[in-house]
């Protein structure tokens, strides 16, 4: 048997029944309900997405957002071991701690460089177009269980932090794989397109550093309106990365790929609508100005945007 996305997709899936449940069973939660259907709704994409017609999958993704839009979606008072318990904890593990999160990657690099040997009877062990995925999600389980070991804490208690983390990070905890398939209906509709006929209809593209400028800084900016970079990333490159430098000026795509989602992350840390990124650390901080992560990245941002350009006018064509 094959170990495919789709047993990922079931373990996310099942996580998230189980904390729509904590979500729905609290009587001290304020709005219960729906924050409660909101992550049921979730769940259920993950687990039956692929049995039920697209046009339903449509229906609950914009329940989902009519849910979150009119506010139906917060927090309740996180529950939380004693202070004590917690600093008792720390001082006994040290750094420890630092185990099962550095299990992840190291399982993950371990799976995604070593999947191709893991072949029985000529069956693959680990489904290989999506085996770095697999190695994460199979590194999160591992890690799990370290870390259940070493904390000497349940599994029900690691669901109990989900939901407290989830409840902290509300609706935007969706907004990666929300902004991700919005890139793909842009590129579906025909935005690529539209944006590749709007910049040779008014910029100069003759000159490659100028192509180069206009797909780093479009990188850029549609990261800031859609909020992610892989939304971004279909727009930018199918209007202007693969005509113009790729099949104008004969560069290399693995390159323009890797610098070019390097400039839509660039976009990523000035935008408040990269609310998992932006905006959730300042609440859970209480900061003031809910707008001060931002602030604080923006320098940072443009000097590599500028970077990049000049970057990527050398290296995607040496």
């Amino acid at each position: 048997m094959t170990l495919t996305i789709n047993y990922l997709f079931y373990l996310v899936g099942i996580v998230l029944v189980v904390v729509a449940g904590m979500i729905l069973t609290d009587k001290s939660h304020p709005r219960r309900l729906t924050t409660g259907g909101f992550w049921l709704i979730y769940a259920l994409i993950f687990l039956v997405g692929d049995w039920i017609p697209v046009t339903v999958v449509g229906v609950l993704v914009v329940a989902m957002a009519l849910i979150a839009g009119f506010h139906g979606v917060t927090g309740a008072k996180p529950k939380m071991l004693s202070e004590d318990t917690r600093r008792q904890s720390a001082v006994r593990l040290g750094n420890k701690l630092f185990v099962p999160a550095l299990t992840i990657p190291v399982v993950t690099v371990i799976l995604t460089l070593g999947a191709k040997y893991l072949v029985f009877g000529g069956v693959p062990l680990i489904e290989l177009k999506n085996v770095t995925l697999i190695g994460f999600g199979v590194g999160c389980v591992i890690a799990l269980a370290i870390a259940c070991v070493m904390t000497r804490d349940t599994v029900g208690q690691s669901m109990r932090e989900t939901r407290r983390l989830i409840d902290a990070l509300s609706w935007a905890a969706v907004l990666p794989q929300m902004l991700g398939m919005l890139g793909l209906v842009f590129s579906d509709a025909g935005v690529g397109k539209a944006v590749a006929h709007v910049t040779t209809a008014y910029v100069n593209m003759d000159y490659r550093l100028v192509a180069v400028t206009v797909y780093v800084v479009g990188m850029a900016l549609f990261t800031m309106v859609m909020g992610n970079g892989f939304a971004a990333f279909p727009v930018m490159t199918g209007g202007v990365g693969v005509p113009i430098l790729v099949g104008v000026f004969h560069g290399n795509p693995a390159t323009m790929a890797a610098i070019g989602m390097f400039s839509g992350y660039c976009g990523t840390l000035m935008t408040p609508m990269a609310a998992n990124f932006n905006i959730v650390p300042a609440a859970l901080l209480e900061l003031p100005d809910k707008n001060a992560v931002i602030k604080v990245q923006v320098p940072t941002a443009l000097t590599l945007l500028v970077a990049n350009i000049f970057l990527l006018n050398w290296l995607m064509f040496i």
